[in-house]
């Protein structure tokens, strides 16, 4: 397996295992596809292209071999077996982890590589019965660490086998919904128990992946996918060029359109536009968005600042806190942050107060009325199938 192959599979700090900057272009990407395969006869390729013959989620070698070292994770053992001191595992729960590229490891066996229609089966199992029917888990970072590790060995087993076309759509589809409903859910977790930019690098690696895949054909919901990538990447010139790129049919529909907006309206520093623009998203595009809300806010508040800056000027605390979309506690704190003095129920800006909080100073944090007030009643199942 090449290297480039190798890099779809993503890691975060070894080559061959992936990894690798989160904003990496789309031409360098296709070279797995384009400048490496496309040389070789087809008859040659067809030879050498590894074909899993493995059609449980986890080969039977492997099930053994963890058990043996009692490497199984709660998620898979036995019912009933917990205690004992070899747990033996569920045959229908053991999902195959992610193991990285070693010299002398032969990665390409078929009979430990899942064909595609597998790859989705164990997607769909990982999705359902984990992530989705852990609620409880508080907080949720156990549920999201044993998917993401396994869903990661599911684009390994891609890369191998070069899965492309619809079948790869299917399955990157809904890992970039994971991902990005991750990015979100555990937004206020420390970093000791989730890491966003381990979960940026991998996120933007699958999405970059699904969209070369829809340059090669027709696909339902490219238009999801492509407004989902402009709200993520916000402000990157590098995504806005390949949304303008994009055929006029696909430009044209209501999610890109209004993704496009919102990249404008940022990129002319128009914040209350932007944050304006953001309650018309559904809710996994205001996932999407959610790490750019506060910089929205600061830009707002050092808009305001200059525009208003008078010692006479005594601006409703209340209207403000409705343009950005907060409470008038959370306003009020984030004006403090930012140098801007609340007097009561009014806010009085200067030029000269303003500050730039530290780095770190202003956290992250989930948004009742901008994010988690739009999944009405859709289970997480059904966001990140694309049902919601």
């Amino acid at each position: 397996m090449s290297r480039k192959a190798n890099y779809r599979a993503g890691s975060n700090s070894h080559r061959r295992g992936g990894g690798g900057g989160g904003g990496g272009g789309p031409g360098g990407r296709r070279e797995w596809r384009q400048e490496q395969y496309e040389e070789e006869p087809s008859r040659t390729a067809e030879e050498t292209v590894p074909r899993g013959t493995c059609m449980t989620m986890c080969p039977l070698r492997e099930v053994r071999e963890r058990e043996q070292q009692r490497r199984l994770h709660r998620f898979e053992v036995l019912p009933g077996t917990e205690g004992d001191r070899m747990p033996r595992a569920d045959p229908s729960r053991a999902v195959k982890e992610y193991s990285r590229p070693a010299a002398g490891k032969d990665s390409t066996r078929p009979g430990d590589l899942r064909p595609p229609a597998v790859l989705l089966k164990t997607v769909r199992f990982l999705i359902d019965d984990i992530a989705a029917a852990s609620p409880a888990l508080e907080p949720w970072t156990e549920a999201y660490d044993f998917v993401f590790d396994r869903l990661r060995c599911v684009r390994q087993d891609m890369v191998i086998q070069r899965v492309s076309g619809a079948e790869a759509v299917a399955v990157l589809e809904r890992i970039v919904r994971f991902l990005l409903y991750a990015s979100y859910r555990l937004c206020e977790e420390p970093l000791r128990l989730y890491d966003p930019r381990i979960n940026d690098t991998h996120l933007q690696e699958s999405l970059s992946w699904l969209l070369d895949c829809y340059a090669s054909g027709e696909h339902p919901r490219q238009d999801e996918f492509q407004a989902l990538s402009l709200l993520y990447n916000l402000g990157s010139t590098r995504a806005l060029r390949r949304a303008l790129e994009l055929p006029e049919r696909v430009r044209a529909a209501p999610a890109v359109r209004l993704a496009l907006a919102v990249n404008r309206a940022h990129l002319e520093r128009n914040p209350v536009r932007a944050l304006r623009l953001a309650r018309r998203l559904d809710f996994l595009q205001s996932c999407a968005l959610h790490r750019h809300l506060a910089a929205c806010r600061r830009d707002l508040l050092l808009l305001y600042s200059h525009g208003l800056s008078s010692r006479d000027c005594r601006y409703p605390l209340q209207r403000l806190a409705r343009l950005l979309a907060l409470d008038s506690a959370p306003a009020a704190d984030l004006c403090h942050a930012h140098g801007v003095r609340v007097d009561g129920d009014r806010v009085v800006f200067s030029k000269a107060s303003y500050t730039e909080p530290p780095p770190g100073g202003v956290g992250a944090a989930r948004s009742a009325e901008l994010v988690d007030g739009k999944r009405g009643d859709a289970s997480l199942s059904e966001v990140i199938h694309g049902c919601a």
